[in-house]
C-alpha cells in the first residue's frame, strides 16, 4: 500500500470515527401556501399558512399505504417530517391532510394536489427529500384575483359582400376668417413652494444588529414584533429543535442559554431570528436563520459551534454596525 493510499485510509478512519454512533434519518421538508385565487398554482397573492397538517404517504405497487407520517406547519408555513432508519422515500408523496384548528388564515375549505418527493442528497445513511409547494384553498377566491384571458372572437366574413357605391364629392367649403384670440390680463407669479420636511427614518430599512443582551432588556420590549418572548422554540425552529431543547422552552429562556455549544447555538439563533425581523439589511433572512440552525442540529458538534459563531458575528454587526435600539415609550 503506497503512502497516498495509507493517507486516504487514515483520513477515512478519522472521518468515520467522527460520525460513529450517528443514526440514519430521512427528512422531508416543504412549505404550504394559501392559494387565494384557487388557480392551483403559486402566485403573487399566495402566502405561507401556519397550523396546517400535512401527511407524507408511501404506498406499494398495489396502492396500499405502507408508511405515513403527519406534521404541522410552523409560523412560516414550513414543515419537516422525520423517518428513522433512512428508508427509500423516492416513491412517496406529501399532501395537505387537514387545516387544523390553529390556522387563522381562512384557507380551510380545500387542499391542492399532492406532490411527489424528490431526493436532494444522501450521505452516510442520512437523506434529505423535498416536495414542491403544497396548497390550501379558501372557500371563495380573493375578489381582486386577475381574470383569465379570453381572446376576442375572430370576425365572421358575410356570405354576400356589401354593395360598392360610387364616391360622393363633397361641396367646397368657403373659408371664413377666424375670430382673433382673446388675451386676458397677465397672471400673477405664484409664490415658491415651501421646502418639504425631511423624511422620517424607517428603522426596518436601516442596518442594525443587536446582541442577545439587548433583546432581553425590558426597555426594548417593543421591538419584539413578529413573536413574543413566550413563543416556543419548537414552534419557530421545528422538530429538530424540539428534540434537542424540548417542547416547552420559550424564546426568552433560549436567550439565557450558555455553557455548551448547543445552548450557545440556540441563543445566537434566536438573536439572529429577531434581528432579521428588525432590519432588512441583516446578513441572514428569517428563513435562512431557521435553515442554518436545523442544518447545524443535524450535523456534528463542530458544525453546531461554527454556526453559533457565525450567528454571533452577525449579531455583533461584524464590528461595523451598531444596535440602533432606542428606549420604548410606555
Amino acid at each position: 500500500m503506497g503512502w497516498l493510499e495509507k493517507l486516504l485510509f487514515v483520513c477515512f478512519l478519522i472521518f468515520g470515527a467522527a460520525i460513529d454512533g450517528s443514526q440514519g434519518d430521512a427528512m422531508v421538508t416543504g412549505t404550504v401556501f394559501c392559494d387565494q385565487c384557487k388557480d392551483g398554482q403559486r402566485s403573487l397573492f399566495d402566502y405561507p399558512v401556519y397550523g396546517v397538517k400535512i401527511k407524507v404517504v408511501c404506498t406499494d405497487s398495489n396502492g396500499q399505504v405502507t408508511m405515513s407520517r403527519e406534521e404541522t406547519t410552523n409560523w412560516f408555513g414550513n414543515y419537516a417530517v422525520k423517518f428513522d432508519g433512512a428508508p427509500d422515500l423516492s416513491g412517496c408523496y406529501a399532501q395537505v391532510s387537514s387545516t387544523g384548528q390553529d390556522s387563522q388564515s381562512g384557507c380551510t375549505a380545500a387542499a391542492g394536489p399532492a406532490q411527489q418527493l424528490r431526493l436532494m442528497f444522501r450521505m452516510f445513511d442520512m437523506e434529505m427529500y423535498v416536495a414542491n409547494s403544497l396548497l390550501a384553498q379558501p372557500s371563495q377566491p380573493m375578489s381582486n384575483c386577475p381574470r383569465s384571458y379570453n381572446p376576442a372572437p375572430a370576425p365572421v366574413t358575410p356570405a354576400n359582400p356589401p354593395p360598392v357605391y360610387a364616391p360622393v364629392t363633397p361641396a367646397p367649403v368657403t373659408p371664413t376668417n377666424p375670430s382673433p384670440p382673446a388675451f386676458g390680463p397677465p397672471l400673477p407669479h405664484l409664490p415658491p413652494l415651501p421646502p418639504l420636511p425631511p423624511m422620517p427614518p424607517v428603522p426596518f430599512l436601516e442596518a442594525t444588529a443587536c446582541s442577545h443582551d439587548n433583546w432581553t432588556t425590558p426597555e426594548y420590549k417593543c421591538y419584539w414584533r413578529a413573536v413574543n418572548p413566550d413563543t416556543k422554540v419548537a414552534t419557530i425552529f421545528g422538530p429538530f429543535a424540539a428534540r434537542r431543547y424540548g417542547t416547552d422552552m420559550t424564546l426568552w429562556q433560549g436567550l439565557q442559554g450558555r455553557g455548551d455549544s448547543y445552548r450557545t447555538l440556540l441563543r445566537e439563533s434566536i438573536t439572529s431570528f429577531l434581528n432579521s425581523y428588525n432590519s432588512l439589511q441583516f446578513p441572514y433572512h428569517t428563513i435562512g436563520v431557521i435553515q442554518h440552525t436545523n442544518w447545524a442540529l443535524m450535523g456534528s458538534p463542530r458544525s453546531v459551534l461554527l454556526t453559533a459563531l457565525r450567528f454571533k458575528r452577525a449579531n455583533s454587526g461584524y464590528g461595523n454596525i451598531s444596535c440602533r435600539f432606542t428606549p420604548c415609550k410606555d
